[in-house]
């Protein structure tokens, strides 16, 4: 059985241990964030929502994860 690496990223300003060649796509969901709500940066970029699956998170990548909220 093959072990599964881990890596270290910053998300939100937290250290985060993930699993290796886990795209933006996929930590959403483990996280359980609702996408259509949220603008999530890749190192100082906004991605894209329609290639967060293309989007391979790597060791020391930042990533920010903003909520929208409403008012008035």
């Amino acid at each position: 059985m093959k072990k599964i690496k881990k890596i270290k990223i910053s998300l939100n300003g937290k250290v985060k241990l993930i699993n290796e060649k886990t795209s933006l796509l996929e930590l959403t969901k483990n996280l359980k964030i609702p996408i259509k709500k949220v603008a999530i940066e890749l190192n100082q970029e906004i991605v894209d929502k329609r290639k967060l699956s293309r989007k391979i998170i790597k060791k020391s990548d930042r990533i920010e994860i903003v909520h929208f909220i409403g008012g008035g």
